[in-house]
């Protein structure tokens, strides 16, 4: 087990979410079969984007450039619909319903979940093993996407918070049967901005205007205490903090959201810039956004143009996704 870092950077993305390495044979997503037209409860659900040319990546002083954020380009996308909120726990679960899928957590038996949100009582019951580099992820046996941390968990009181555990195969079968399918990375970058220009976070420059937070992540001394000044320690709804120039809600923050671009560091620096789609080939797949665990000591990667990636078959406590068409 070993978490998702770029092979040169010396820090470990702390809060990353852990690659969880499991066989590749998965075939969950064949069986959900793809309607022709998406519903109207689910288009309800989208915003239209205008698309054009926005510049994509920074080059600001805080970014990582090993992580391939730079340099600042022009990107031209389509006009195209995105959800205004990430997938809830409360829709997925219609999506279960109507077709028994079964995640890969599911499959598997297992998935990561950050060693706080793990009941100290049941702790070394539940907890298998913890990844080396960052002990504070959790192999736990039946954590999944309706058992968040672990066995006797549930979603009471989480209907309205992004679904997680949910890798990037989970979210394209739900795309299958939503007729929706996910963003490129540019779509995302391009959504999440807002209509704002290069700025570091969907609203500005500053991480809270006028005191106020306007996104889910950690505040403490990151891993050991998270003091929750925004409200929340873990996920919260998606609608907790206000929306961004376009009108999307938990953009950055809250759960890290799968793109559908192979993740690479150095391809869009030669590829296309009119709706760039990423490299043809890779083994892990970009993410976006951050999620509650972000911190600037460790990632700082709350910001628009931060990416991390993680291998498709990959789940964790703080990974979901929003959709687009």
């Amino acid at each position: 087990m070993t978490c998702s870092t770029h092979p040169q950077e010396k820090t470990l993305k702390g809060c990353c979410a852990p690659s969880s390495q499991r066989a590749t044979n998965f075939s969950g997503e064949s069986q959900i079969l793809s309607p022709t037209e998406v519903r109207p409860e689910i288009r309800e659900r989208m915003i239209s984007l205008e698309g054009g040319t926005f510049l994509m990546g920074t080059d600001a002083p805080d970014s990582f450039p090993l992580d391939g954020e730079g340099p600042v380009r022009p990107v031209i996308v389509d006009p195209f619909l995105m959800d205004a909120y990430p997938v809830t726990n409360d829709i997925f679960q219609q999506f279960v319903t109507a077709t028994g899928y079964k995640t890969e957590a599911e499959v598997f038996g297992w998935s990561f979940v950050f060693w706080s949100h793990i009941p100290a009582s049941r702790f070394s019951s539940l907890v298998e093993d913890t990844v080396a580099a960052a002990p504070w992820w959790c192999k736990v046996s039946g954590a999944r996407w309706n058992a968040p941390a672990g066995p006797g968990s549930t979603l009471e009181g989480l209907k309205d918070h992004p679904v997680v555990h949910i890798s990037w195969n989970d979210a394209q079968a739900y795309c299958r049967w939503s007729a929706q399918r996910l963003p490129t990375e540019a779509e995302w970058e391009y959504a999440a901005r807002g209509g704002l220009e290069q700025k570091l976070y969907p609203w500005g420059d500053k991480l809270r205007p006028d005191g106020e937070h306007r996104c889910n992540i950690w505040q403490g001394e990151f891993p050991h205490h998270d003091t929750a000044d925004d409200g929340y320690a873990g996920t919260c709804p998606v609608d907790a903090f206000p929306p961004n120039g376009f009108g999307l809600y938990s953009i950055t923050g809250n759960a890290w959201e799968w793109c559908s671009d192979w993740f690479d560091t150095e391809f869009h620096r030669t590829a296309s810039r009119n709706n760039p789609a990423g490299p043809p080939s890779g083994t892990s797949k970009v993410m976006k956004g951050g999620s509650f665990l972000c911190h600037k000591s460790y990632c700082n990667r709350y910001r628009v143009a931060a990416r991390s990636s993680n291998t498709p078959d990959s789940s964790s406590s703080n990974i979901g996704f929003r959709c687009c068409r």
